[in-house]
């Protein structure tokens, strides 16, 4: 099996989730990790994050079905970076009632059975709580949580922490889990404040890089490019390379 397996988790939207998928996973690329990042979000927008818009392509839904393997639905998207699209049907995943128990145990079986050469595999997990969370978090060893500097990123936080741990005893394993704090405005005191909270309830889980907020990260999926393409001497650049420091050597506040 890979390394380390990771979902990048959030049942709160807006907090800078595939911002944070897109940007970390090709930070480490280029760090010289080998690194496969799956969108396990019917919405796609990792896709379009990497340039991939190719509606045609195949990808984790019919892998999740039983239709392909993984191997065939590999794009890559950046030197030491693929990437496995959503497919249109990864929506009809949820729907599933067949197969019990088992259903959300599909992707641990399908990366079992692949990817041994990878030092990472992300899972960019949809903003939600059913049938693909479960699945990414059968299969994930380690959970990042991207968390944006607002009071009602701290309620989403607690929700999240609890479907965590029904999942520890269900599973009877205990996750790394990392924070990493996104969209973080410098200037304004409400953001302080929830760092503060956090750090206070989670100590030792806050990776030390924060993700300032910039129109730089909102700019950068119109052109299909990575910060790290679209402007490589940037602010913004400079926290993803560190946060890629911070994750691989877990450098925490």
């Amino acid at each position: 099996m890979a390394q380390r397996v990771v979902a990048i988790i959030n049942q709160k939207g807006g907090v800078g989730k595939t911002t944070t998928s897109t940007n970390l996973t090709h930070a480490l690329a280029k760090s010289g990790k080998k690194v496969t990042v799956i969108d396990l979000d019917p919405q796609g927008h990792l896709a379009v994050s990497f340039g991939v818009v190719d509606p045609r392509l195949s990808g984790i839904d019919e892998v999740l079905l039983g239709e392909k393997v993984i191997a065939e639905n590999l794009v890559q998207v950046r030197e030491n970076l693929q990437l496995i699209v959503a497919g249109n049907r990864l929506k009809d995943i949820e729907q599933l009632s067949e197969g019990g128990a088992t259903r959300g145990d599909l992707l641990r079986k399908v990366l079992h059975e692949n990817l041994e050469d990878q030092d990472f595999v992300f899972i960019d997990c949809p903003p939600s709580s059913g049938l693909l969370v479960a699945n990414a978090l059968f299969a994930a060893d380690e959970i990042l949580i991207p968390m944006a500097g607002d009071f009602l990123a701290l309620q989403g936080l607690s929700h999240m922490m609890g479907t965590v741990k029904k999942f520890e005893a269900t599973l009877k394993k205990k996750y790394k889990l990392f924070i990493v704090m996104s969209r973080f405005a410098t200037t304004r005191n409400m953001s302080k404040n929830v760092l503060n909270k956090v750090l206070q309830y989670f100590p030792q889980q806050v990776l030390s890089t924060v993700i300032r907020e910039a129109a730089l990260l909102a700019e950068c999926p119109s052109y299909g490019k990575t910060i790290l393409d679209y402007r490589p001497g940037s602010r913004s650049a400079r926290d993803f390379r560190s946060l890629s420091q911070d994750f691989l050597e877990e450098r925490v506040m």
